[in-house]
């Protein structure tokens, strides 16, 4: 805990309980602030405490909603300029989900490279420090001029989950693309147990033609792994192959469960995941999940909000972070 001394949080609208929660982590109140829409749409940020001299956190991520993910930017924007013309000592942007993480390179003629466009707006709003969670591609963090904590891994609390809720040697960890090859070995090889991916073929973004698995998951609890899940078809397909492939069957339901770090559960993602052979879908609350929660009773939620907040004392105080790669805090 914070004894509140030289330190404040601020939180934009995208995802005010996790805010609730990192604050109560620390011991701390969240700044009065005020952000609102003017009739013409503009954001308007008010904060209503002094700010000079202080550890600022401001604490707003990237949005599940395709229509606000601008506005949520646009509001760290301004909340970070806001206290950096009041004087404040130092500016961290608290984005668990980093927006258009996946406009990382220029991957066709004249396409832009937003991940960049992004990093470059809130550096120059004032930005001293990010902090982020499962950072979509790691060359994101070359892009900013100032220190990026991206190794925060949900992994830890995705290994918790695990040994908590399974029998760890009936599991198998499955990763859907080899592009999550790492992630999913660096898992089974902390839970000391086999892995298997899937090599799969695109007809477009978001479609998937073909899925080949690699590896063996008869009569195992298949786990799939990976950093976000949109539409879900990726994970979906996974599923199903999975299934047909032998893996455990509990009341002739296929024991196929799926980790996320980023539940973004974009368009037909709740409708494709509990038609689906998922048995649950487990995602972290970067994102707000309990409207998806009451629409999907598969989907289950992982608490990260002390992990953010143990990240945010840690910076504070000058303390590494590098132990919780490793671990989730109590």
């Amino acid at each position: 805990m914070l004894n509140g001394s030289g330190i404040k949080l601020f939180t934009g609208t995208s995802h005010p309980e996790l805010a609730e929660i990192i604050a109560r982590r620390l011991g701390l109140s969240l700044g009065k602030a005020s952000v609102t829409k003017s009739s013409i749409g503009e954001t308007d940020v008010c904060i209503f405490e002094s700010v000079r001299e202080d550890d600022v956190y401001i604490i707003n991520t990237g949005s599940d909603n395709p229509t606000s993910v601008n506005t949520s930017l646009m509001e760290m924007c301004i909340m970070i300029h806001a206290c950096k013309i009041a004087s404040a000592k130092r500016i961290t942007a608290v984005m668990p989900l980093f927006p258009y993480a996946r406009q990382d390179k220029k991957d066709k003629s004249r396409a832009p490279i937003t991940a960049k466009l992004v990093a470059n707006m809130l550096v120059k709003a004032g930005c001293d420090h990010l902090i982020t969670m499962d950072l979509h591609a790691s060359q994101i963090q070359g892009f900013f001029d100032v220190p990026v904590d991206k190794y925060l891994y949900a992994e830890p609390s995705a290994i918790l989950y695990i040994r908590t809720h399974f029998n760890v040697p009936d599991v198998v960890i499955v990763s859907p693309d080899a592009g999550g090859a790492k992630r999913a070995t660096s898992i089974a090889d902390r839970l000391g147990v086999d892995f298997a991916l899937f090599h799969k073929e695109r007809k477009k973004a978001n479609e998937v033609s073909r899925m080949v698995l690699v590896g063996q998951v008869k009569d195992k609890v298949a786990i799939l792994v990976d950093d976000m899940a949109d539409t879900c078809g990726t994970l979906c397909l996974a599923a199903k192959h999975l299934s047909e492939a032998g893996v455990r069957t509990v009341d002739g339901r296929p024991q196929v469960f799926a980790i996320v770090t980023h539940g973004i559960l974009s368009g037909n993602a709740l409708k494709n995941v509990e038609e689906s052979a998922l048995e649950k879908l487990i995602v972290t609350n970067t994102l707000p999940q309990t409207e998806n929660q009451k629409a999907c009773e598969k989907i289950e939620v992982i608490d990260i909000g002390n992990v953010l907040g143990e990240v945010i004392r840690r910076s504070h105080y000058g303390e590494s972070v590098s132990k919780l790669f490793h671990e989730v805090p109590y």
